[in-house]
């Protein structure tokens, strides 16, 4: 766990790196709450190191050069986050989101290693007659540190269903060792009893997640919440530093202990 007590909104902050974040929802076999795609990163890794995430990375030049092409009318940096959402889904599980055509689990693991191969979505579009289907990821969050001693990134989060979830999905081993299905409830239960590390966006996340029984309702809580940025600061609560974001940014607990948020 990292000291934060550096973190908070800095003057002198790096410049932020664009990247995009989607939350995958399954519907539960079982009858019980929706489940949820979660990676756990590489203890390797520089960022987050070891942490469980839901998939997602920076956003590529590649990414962006593909939503000119599409975007039309629509925000350009928004077409490129869902973009590289859909991409970063691929390349690290294997599942291929918010694209149509003829999408089977043989054709999703051709198009992953054309995708590896190449590093642009545009290519596996090309080569396999898919098109985006970029209203399939709802918009659900922002994310925007500020702090001197670490790598900003300013991340979008969206939501995508994956229905029943039939289908097989493979890590990607050079930035991720493992992925795994569970309910936002479980997964902060596996974070609060120390199978896993998640960091301070995540824990929220899940938190804000574990109050809606499948995507339906996660995804009506989205449409309806306006999307306000979110930069944790530090402020003082009951004589104890905490770690905070907006009360109004649509999350049920809006703060953290310091001493026991960890932030990557």
């Amino acid at each position: 766990m990292e000291n934060l007590e550096d973190q908070g909104a800095h003057d002198d902050a790096p410049p932020a790196t664009p990247a995009a974040t989607v939350v995958v929802f399954r519907r539960d076999a079982g009858g019980g709450p929706a489940q949820l795609l979660l990676v756990e990163r590489s203890g390797s890794m520089a960022f987050a190191g070891g942490a469980t995430v839901f998939p997602g990375g920076k956003i590529d030049p590649a990414d962006y050069d593909l939503a000119q092409a599409v975007a039309g009318d629509l925000e350009h940096d928004d077409v490129a986050s869902r973009i590289a959402a859909i991409r970063e889904t691929l390349e690290e599980t294997g599942l291929a989101i918010g694209m149509t055509g003829a999408v089977d689990a043989a054709r999703a693991a051709q198009a992953r290693a054309l995708l590896l191969e190449t590093g642009r979505l545009a290519d596996v579009l090309a080569a396999f007659e898919w098109t985006l289907d970029l209203e399939a990821l709802v918009p659900f969050a922002r994310w925007l540190p500020q702090h001197r001693n670490m790598r900003v990134f300013d991340t979008r989060f969206y939501l995508a269903d994956l229905g029943t979830g039939a289908v097989d999905v493979v890590v990607d081993a050079t930035e991720n060792r493992h992925l795994f299905w569970a309910s936002a409830a479980e997964a902060l239960r596996l974070a609060n009893d120390g199978s896993i590390k998640v960091i301070f966006p995540t824990r929220r996340n899940l938190e804000r997640l574990a109050q809606f029984e499948d995507f339906a309702a996660a995804r009506a809580h989205a449409l309806a919440t306006p999307i306000v940025t979110v930069t944790p600061r530090i402020e003082t609560r009951d004589g104890q530093q905490w770690l905070a974001i907006p009360s109004d940014a649509g999350y049920p607990i809006d703060g953290e202990a310091l001493r026991s948020a960890a932030r990557a």
